[in-house]
C-alpha cells in the first residue's frame, strides 16, 4: 500500500528526550541523512551532543513543543512519559505519526494489563487497588509472593515492592497509601525473560528482531544475549503475542515487550513505544539496527528484512563501571563500545553498553567473561 507520510532525507526529524535513545535514534537519522532537532531541559543532553538544534525546554513546556513540531516534518520521542496534552497537539497537526495512544497505554500498567487482557494474551494475575484497605483484601485473596507496582512513574526496579509472605503485607498497605493508585500482580517464577522488539510500519507491515534474552541486576538490565536460549513453540508465542498487541494498538514505530517464560508457556510483562536497552545489540549484530529501522517506519519508508548477522552480548554499563571500561578500552581487542555522553557519573545510571559479537554465542560470551574477569 502506498504510504503518503513519506518524510525523506534532508528534512528535519523531532525528538522529544535528549537521553541515550534519542541520541542513538539521532545517529541513526543522520547516518541516513535527516536532519535532527530535540527538545530537552537539560543543555547539551546525550541528543544534543549529536543533532543539529536543541529546544532546552521542559517536556511539558507548550512553547517548546510548538517551536519543535514547527521546526519537523516529523516527531518522534525516545520514552513513554511524553505530556498526552503535548503528544495530542502534535498528532493532530499530523506530525506524530505514532500517534498518542500508544504513549497514553504505555504510561499507565493498570491500562497495558487491560488493553492485554482484552487482546486474550496470558498475563500475570493482577487487580487495581487504591488504598490499604484494597491492597489488603486483595493480598488476602492472591497466592503469594505477588509485587505491588504503582501504575505509572517506575522504571529499572522503582515504583514496586515485593510481598513475600503475610507480614509483608502491612507494609505493603503502607506503599499503596503513599503511592495513591498500584497495581497487584502475582509473582510468576519464571524461568528466563525475554524481549520482542518489533518495528511495525504506518502501513501494517512489521519486522521482527532477533528475540533476546535479559538478565537483570539490582531490577537493572545486565545483560542481553541473542539469539536467546527458547524453544520454537515459546518463539512462536512470543512473536504471535507481539503481533497481535502492534496490530490491536496500531503501533507505528519500534516497540519493545518484555517478556516471562515458564517452561513453554510465556506472560506478557510490560512494553515500551520505543526502541529498548535490550535492542541496543541490533546496532552491530544485524543489518540493521532497532534505531534506523525506527527512522523508516516514522518516515513512511519501507521496512528492511532483518537479518542477525552474529551472535551478540550486550552489557550496560552503570556509574559503577565506568573506569574500568574507559581503563581496559585500550587493552580489548572485542567489543563494540558505546558512551552516551552524560556528563554526571551516577552507580546506577545507565552511561553505556559494550557489545560483543562472534560467529557462535559461546565465543561473545568468552569475551564478555574477559572482560569480567578485569573487574572482579
Amino acid at each position: 500500500m502506498q504510504n503518503n507520510n513519506v518524510i525523506l532525507p534532508m528534512k528535519m526529524i523531532g525528538i522529544i528526550g535528549g537521553g541515550q535513545l534519542g541520541r542513538m535514534m539521532a545517529i541513526a537519522a543522520k547516518y541516513m541523512g535527516y536532519q535532527v532537532a530535540v527538545l530537552d531541559p537539560i543543555p547539551n543532553c546525550p541528543t544534543a551532543q549529536v543533532a543539529d538544534e536543541q529546544i532546552t525546554a521542559a517536556y511539558d513546556d507548550m512553547d517548546g513543543i510548538q517551536k519543535l513540531t514547527d521546526i519537523s516534518d516529523v516527531v518522534t520521542y525516545e520514552f513513554e512519559n511524553v505530556d498526552l496534552d503535548a503528544a495530542a497537539y502534535i498528532e493532530r497537526t499530523g506530525k506524530l505519526h505514532q500517534g498518542a495512544y500508544a504513549l497514553e497505554i504505555t504510561q499507565n500498567r493498570g491500562k497495558e494489563k487491560a488493553v492485554m487482557n482484552e487482546a486474550g494474551l496470558p498475563v500475570p494475575a493482577n487487580k487495581i487497588v487504591r488504598d490499604s484497605e484494597m491492597c489488603e483484601r486483595v493480598l488476602g485473596n492472591m497466592q503469594l509472593p505477588a509485587v505491588v507496582k504503582t501504575v505509572s512513574g517506575g522504571y529499572d526496579g522503582k515504583g514496586q515492592l515485593k510481598i513475600n509472605t503475610n507480614d509483608d503485607i502491612k507494609t505493603a498497605c503502607e506503599f499503596t497509601d503513599q503511592n495513591d493508585v498500584c497495581m497487584i500482580e502475582q509473582w510468576i517464577p519464571f524461568d528466563k525473560e525475554i524481549s520482542v522488539v518489533f518495528t511495525r510500519g504506518q502501513s501494517g507491515e512489521i519486522t521482527f528482531f532477533p528475540i533476546s534474552e535479559n538478565e537483570h541486576k539490582d531490577h537493572i538490565l545486565y545483560k542481553t544475549t541473542v539469539p536467546a536460549s527458547i524453544s520454537a513453540a515459546v518463539q512462536q508465542k512470543a512473536l504471535d503475542a507481539a503481533r497481535i498487541l502492534a496490530n490491536k494498538m496500531n503501533i507505528a514505530g519500534t516497540f519493545a515487550i518484555e517478556m516471562f517464560v515458564k517452561g513453554d508457556d510465556i506472560y506478557l510483562n510490560e512494553m515500551a513505544p520505543r526502541p529498548h536497552n535490550s535492542g541496543h545489540y541490533t546496532i552491530e549484530a544485524c543489518n540493521l539496527s532497532q534505531f534506523e529501522q525506527h527512522i523508516r517506519a516514522i518516515c513512511g519508508l519501507p521496512l528492511m528484512p532483518i537479518e542477525l548477522l552474529r551472535s551478540a552480548v550486550m552489557v550496560n554499563i552503570l556509574g559503577d563501571d565506568m573506569e574500568t571500561a574507559l581503563n581496559e578500552l585500550p587493552k580489548m581487542q572485542h567489543g563494540f563500545l558505546h558512551l552516551y555522553g552524560k556528563e554526571t557519573i551516577k552507580p546506577k545510571r545507565k552511561m553505556g553498553h559494550i557489545t560483543f559479537i562472534a560467529n557462535t554465542l559461546d565465543e561473545a560470551k568468552q569475551q564478555l567473561t574477559a572482560y569480567e574477569e578485569v573487574k572482579q
